[in-house]
């Protein structure tokens, strides 16, 4: 066991006038299995890096054990896979790469393969592995679930539980929870570690900011008796004093005794007052504001916007899923659901209205209006108002539901080659919100994307309950969305 302190960090990157953190100050354990937190934005990857020394930034980071980053670029993907592995494990037994192989529920012969035939997931294990053969170092995973169905994200978390040492980036709330036992937030205005898994800290958190609401609220309350109470002493002090002028006054040093007096009593009103001000300047400062969004989903004619039976997809001849049937009424949230590579997107396409070659019966409503969220973000470049007049959508609007999902003013003006993964997912969803339509079928859409702005969703989806066609791989989104779902075997 060994200590890592972090002492008055201060960073911000060069060209920029805001720092990403400032005079933060924390100490965690590099035996525990600690889970990373925080909106988009916020700083955690860029954290990550400053513990492998990639920036210059002012305090202390005191540690004494050497930090692993994952991902981390594979020279040459052409090699097979025991060279890579032994490249990066090189003192690791042929049992021991077999045993974290296995228990990853890798097969044997991904060694004897090249690196690059192998399936993103596959490629995710295997990294994993590597990184975990090796002695005495403290990983930095920086969210491994994005390339992980859900099968395999299980296989995954029940890996990492087994292990000890590591810093997890996820925003996946169930790949949290069965993996980690302490959490790191980057909150608003600090920095904080507790122990637990996500949910232990989600229901912490939800019960702290439900008190300093409701003190918040007390707090108001006295600060308006107290102004009134204050103002009201002061008439009074004022009306005695100036009962002194006058022929007919009796005791002017009486008079004069209660006024002092009267004031005496506001200026301790005003003390008080000031106190609880700063009561109330303490609280609701790490309280994450999660504005409810907005959708306009179109009523169609027809009742089914889609029926499938028995169709099957085909790139080049062969077949790039298996037989499926289901339909698509106006209301149902339906989710495709399998392993990786099970054609999940290629389906998505299908209803979309991409022209592919299938076998069974595919009929589409006339006329439907389809929004679509790739996967891919890739292709978002140049300025936020460019890509919003490109599409046709109201700019006003996209920008309001961007802030909304917690992107600053600042990226406004950026460009977005530069925004993080999860800004760019988040310009893709804000879009698909700006759009009124029958359909709207979402591929990954929570890829990098924050817890809260996962449960902002959710509560969209639930009360305007557009028809969605979607695919995603986070268990808790699924389960609380989806009124279907259709397992591709």
């Amino acid at each position: 066991m060994s200590l890592i302190n972090i002492k008055n960090l201060t960073f911000c990157y060069d060209g920029s006038y805001d720092n990403i953190f400032e005079n933060v100050s924390f100490q965690i354990d590099t035996d525990w299995k600690l889970g990373f937190t925080g909106r988009n934005g916020r700083g955690k990857t860029t954290f990550l890096k400053l513990l492998l020394g990639k920036y210059e930034h002012r305090g202390c980071i005191e540690k004494n054990v050497h930090c692993d980053y994952f991902p981390f670029p594979v020279a040459d993907k052409t090699f097979n896979t025991i060279d890579i592995l032994s490249g990066i494990a090189s003192e690791a037994a042929a049992w021991e790469v077999l045993r974290e192989l296995n228990r990853l529920e890798v097969v044997e012969d991904v060694l004897f393969r090249p690196f690059e035939t192998l399936s993103s997931g596959e490629q995710t294990k295997v990294l994993l592995a590597a990184l975990f053969l090796k002695a005495n170092n403290f990983l930095l995973i920086d969210e491994p679930t994005n390339h992980l169905d859900s099968e395999a994200r299980a296989t995954v978390g029940r890996y990492l539980d087994s292990k000890r040492g590591f810093i997890l980036i996820s925003h996946d709330r169930s790949f949290l929870d069965s993996c980690i036992d302490h959490i790191l937030s980057i909150n608003k205005t600090n920095i904080e570690v507790q122990k637990g898994n996500f949910s232990s800290w989600w229901h912490n958190k939800e019960l702290q900011d439900s008190f300093e609401q409701a003190e918040n609220d007390r707090l108001q309350k006295d600060i308006k008796r107290l102004e009134c109470s204050a103002r009201r002493s002061a008439r009074w002090s004022d009306r005695a004093e100036s009962s002194k002028i006058g022929e007919h006054v009796g005791d002017r040093g009486y008079v004069g005794h209660k006024a002092a007096k009267m004031m005496k009593r506001a200026k301790n009103i005003e003390s008080r007052q000031k106190a609880v001000l700063q009561d109330k300047e303490k609280l609701l400062k790490n309280i994450e504001r999660a504005d409810e969004l907005k959708l306009s989903p179109l009523s169609h004619h027809a009742r089914c916007l889609a029926k499938l039976e028995k169709v099957q997809v085909y790139y080049a001849g062969k077949p790039a899923s298996p037989e499926v049937s289901f339909t698509i009424k106006e209301g149902d949230r339906v989710a495709l659901c399998g392993k990786n590579g099970s054609g999940k997107s290629s389906l998505l396409k299908l209803v979309r209205g991409e022209s592919m070659a299938t076998s069974g019966y595919f009929h589409k409503a006339g006329g439907m209006i389809v929004s679509y969220v790739p996967q891919d973000t890739s292709f978002l470049r140049g300025s936020l108002s460019g890509y919003a007049e490109a599409c046709q959508i109201d700019g006003s609007l996209f920008k309001t539901i961007l802030r909304k999902l917690d992107l600053s003013r600042l990226q406004f003006e950026k460009d977005m080659a530069d925004f993080s993964g999860g800004q760019k997912k988040k310009v893709l969803i804000a879009r698909s919100l700006c759009e009124k339509a029958h359909l709207y079928i979402w591929d990954e859409p929570l890829n990098y994307i924050d817890v809260l702005s996962r449960i902002q969703l959710e509560e969209l989806l639930l009360a305007y309950r557009p028809t969605l066609l979607f695919v995603e791989h986070d268990g808790a989104f699924v389960q609380n969305i989806a009124t279907k779902k259709v397992l591709l075997q």
